[in-house]
């Protein structure tokens, strides 16, 4: 058996919840129930403000998975297509075999130029994704380090002039820096 239980509401307040439940449910507690149900299914609280629509909320959303989306595609056009494309080098274009032909083998018979040509393109595909990678971690490195550099960095206001950077870090910090970048 339910049990009631009595609220105090100003007059107006509860006149619009009665018009607003009779649209939306078949009793007043049921129409608070969903009410409740909606702000704590979304996560929104009663004091947020919305768009003018829900329409709106939407297309705010939409925009949201649409740069997600992006993100996905950049990440597989820049780190799955390119070792994608070197599985497919190595096992699908590999040098077919011709009727009467011997067995590919890598110390074969004399010299076959298409088998040649399918380990030379093997031999660039992966110095190409070794070059690559070297490049990804060294960019990293000095990536790193600049932004260490730029943390260091301090804006000075000096009464007399205009303001200057100034950048705290061991003269022999830096030295060891400007060594290891030189290298490089």
């Amino acid at each position: 058996m339910d049990h009631f239980y009595t609220i105090r509401f100003r007059r107006n307040t509860a006149q619009r919840f009665k018009r607003f439940s009779k649209k939306v449910a078949t009793s007043y507690s049921e129409a608070m129930d969903m009410i409740i149900d909606f702000f704590e299914w979304h996560g929104f609280l009663p004091s947020d403000k919305f768009e003018k629509s829900v329409g709106k909320e939407v297309l705010k959303n939409r925009k949201r998975t649409e740069a997600a989306i992006a993100i996905i595609r950049e990440i597989e056009k820049s780190q799955t297509k390119p070792t994608t494309a070197m599985l497919e080098l190595l096992f699908e274009h590999s040098p077919q075999k011709r009727q009467g032909q011997p067995p590919l083998l890598i110390d074969g018979k004399g010299p076959d130029p298409e088998r040649d040509r399918f380990f030379k393109k093997v031999e660039e595909a992966i110095a190409m994704e070794k070059d690559f990678t070297n490049l990804k971690r060294d960019f990293g490195e000095l990536r790193t380090d600049f932004l260490n550099v730029l943390n260091r960095v301090e804006l000075v206001k000096i009464n007399f002039g205009k303001p200057r950077l100034q950048l705290d870090m061991a003269p022999e910090d830096f030295q060891k820096l400007k060594i290891r970048i030189e290298k490089q």
